[in-house]
C-alpha cells in the first residue's frame, strides 16, 4: 500500500475537536484497504485527545496531519507551544483532566514530540492499523 497523507488547516470554532474528528473520519473512510472499526475508534480518540490538549494547553490553534502507513496510522498535531505534554495526576472529580496524555501513550505503538523550526511542536502517535 502506498502512503496516503491528508493535512487539515486549523479550525477556530468552539467545536475544534469535533472538526478534527470529522476530518479524521473522512480520511479513514477513504483508505483502502479500510481500517477496522476498532482501529478507527482508536484513531478518533487519539485525534480528539491531542487536539483537546492543543486547545487547552498550547494556545488554542492546531493543525492536524494524518498519514496511513501499511502497518499503522500516524496522527500528528502541530501547535504553537514549545511545552511538551506532561503526565498529570488524573482528577477523578472531572475538573482538571489528566487522563489524555497517558491514554495516548498507552494506545500508541510510539509517540514523539518534535520541536518545529518555526516555533511550537508536533506531537505524533503511531497507532495500530
Amino acid at each position: 500500500m502506498d502512503t496516503v497523507n491528508l493535512s487539515a488547516a486549523p479550525a477556530r470554532s468552539g467545536n475544534s475537536a469535533a472538526d478534527a474528528r470529522e476530518r479524521a473520519r473522512a480520511f479513514l473512510d477513504g483508505l483502502l484497504p479500510p481500517v477496522t472499526s476498532e482501529a478507527a475508534g482508536t484513531v478518533l480518540l487519539v485525534v480528539s485527545e491531542l487536539v483537546t490538549n492543543a486547545l487547552r494547553h498550547a494556545g488554542g490553534t492546531w493543525t492536524l496531519e494524518l498519514t496511513a502507513h501499511p502497518h499503522g496510522i500516524e496522527v500528528a498535531v502541530h501547535d504553537p507551544s514549545p511545552q511538551p505534554p506532561r503526565p498529570r495526576t488524573p482528577d477523578l472529580n472531572g475538573r482538571t483532566g489528566g487522563f489524555g496524555w497517558p491514554l495516548v501513550t498507552r494506545l500508541a505503538h510510539t509517540t514523539a514530540i518534535t520541536p518545529r523550526p518555526s516555533g511550537g511542536k508536533t506531537v505524533s502517535a503511531l497507532l495500530p492499523r
